[in-house]
């Protein structure tokens, strides 16, 4: 039994790992300047100094190609996306799905980046165990439960502008001086308490996952976690760094956050996804 991988390329999947567990990806396509490209082109330090650029998803044909071209060495194609309330991407995935035919899946993640990246890598994983369609399906299903990403970035401006969260946030954030934080999980972005500071923000962070670690269990709990940033990877390694000091993870990797995601969030962000996977 092969089953094979594609999702997008918002998951923020390291072009190593997903090489290495034979993901294919799709990319997002960017504006720029009223001109198109798909993103990858151009490095996120260039796209931040430009004005007027918007951000959308593959289209059909794309996904058609993807599933095509991988379904003639598998014996079924699980296709994995970014959230469905944040892109198009779904829809586009499951209307080639559809001129495909036959044992194709797609399945919102219903989140995006690092925490996407650890959905597609689970079921990667299952997949290369020799799981059924079926199988790899649910294990994709089951992370989504679990996985959880949350970030901090200085400015709630441009989650303001994209329609992200509530206009009062981002005056908040400016007239007080504070570090917003956010979750991105289940397809919405929630609003978390706020820091007093970059430093306690982060702090905030690595407490959460530690937090979610299950209880009891004559067996200990293994850890998936990835870093995240836009233009700030020394605060990506930091955090990651905080989480080995304590933890043996089974899965780690520094991501940085795509430009799709950056129009909406906006450089300096930092963060966290991960899941707890408990034994058996």
């Amino acid at each position: 039994m092969s089953i094979a991988i594609v999702t997008d390329s918002a998951a923020a999947l390291p072009p190593e790992l997903a090489a290495r567990a034979g993901v294919t990806v799709v990319p997002m396509w960017l504006t720029v300047q009223g001109m198109p490209e798909p993103e990858g082109r151009r490095s996120l330090e260039e796209l931040v100094v430009q004005d007027n650029v918007s951000t959308s998803a593959p289209t059909p044909g794309e996904f058609e190609h993807a599933i095509k071209d991988t379904s003639r060495a598998s014996d079924g194609v699980l296709v994995l996306t970014i959230a469905g309330s944040m892109s198009a991407t779904y829809q586009s995935a499951v209307v080639a799905s559809q001129a495909v035919g036959g044992e194709v899946r797609v399945v919102d993640t219903a989140t995006a980046g690092g925490a996407e990246a650890l959905v597609v890598l689970a079921a990667a994983d299952a997949a290369a165990s020799g799981a059924s369609l079926d199988e790899v399906e649910a294990r994709a299903l089951a992370v989504i439960e679990r996985v959880r990403l949350v970030a901090t970035i200085s400015s709630l401006d441009h989650l303001v502008r994209s329609g992200r969260v509530p206009g009062i946030a981002g005056w908040a954030g400016r007239r007080l001086n504070i570090n917003p934080l956010f979750e991105f999980r289940g397809g919405a972005v929630r609003r978390l308490r706020p820091a007093l500071s970059r430093e306690a923000a982060l702090d905030r962070i690595v407490q959460l996952v530690r937090r979610d670690a299950p209880l009891g269990g004559e067996q200990p709990n293994r850890l998936h976690v990835a870093a995240l940033h836009a233009l700030a990877r020394d605060v990506a390694d930091d955090l990651l760094g905080r989480i080995t000091e304590t933890e043996e993870p089974a899965t780690s990797f520094v991501g940085e956050f795509g430009p799709v995601m950056v129009v909406h969030t906006g450089p300096g962000l930092a963060g966290l996804a991960w899941w707890w996977e408990q034994p058996g």
